[in-house]
């Protein structure tokens, strides 16, 4: 037996991609810019955030519908990969007050520039722990994630 959701619940994915789209158009004008550590994070708070919701549909869907499901796991894999971006450009972006670039492994210690700086790697640790126990080395490194079932 299928299950669908509710066809009167609320669907907020139209308001974000809304408010996405609406933020670009304000914030990011043409030509060139840095793109700040504020907003970086916020892409990577936002890229979490739809980890985790392609996780649920995954996890969730698979039990019904195998292909379906393998489909979304890919997609939520492709997603880690680019808030794993997201995190090393932050990384890669200028300190505010100073200009100076942390290193990347400065993360793995927690908060060595203090909250909430560093509230981006703690995020990131936490989402890594359950990419750890849903993926493999190989699915993260894989060049093609169509799974192709018969």
């Amino acid at each position: 037996m299928s299950r669908t959701a509710s066809p009167t619940a609320q669907d907020f994915v139209p308001f974000a991609t809304a408010a996405l789209d609406f933020h670009r158009a304000l914030n990011v004008p043409g030509g060139p810019l840095v793109t700040t550590r504020a907003e970086l994070d916020a892409l990577h708070a936002h890229l979490v955030s739809l980890h985790g919701l392609l996780d649920a549909h995954a996890a969730r869907t698979g039990q019904l519908v195998p292909i379906e499901g393998d489909q979304l796991s890919a997609a939520r894999t492709r997603i880690w990969q680019a808030a794993d971006h997201v995190h090393a450009a932050y990384h890669a972006a200028p300190r505010p007050g100073s200009g100076e670039v942390p290193d990347r492994e400065a993360c793995q210690g927690g908060l060595p520039e203090g909250s909430p700086e560093l509230t981006i790697c703690q995020r990131h640790q936490r989402t890594a722990h359950l990419v750890r126990r849903r993926t493999t080395r190989a699915d993260l490194h894989a060049p093609f994630t169509g799974l192709v079932r018969h």
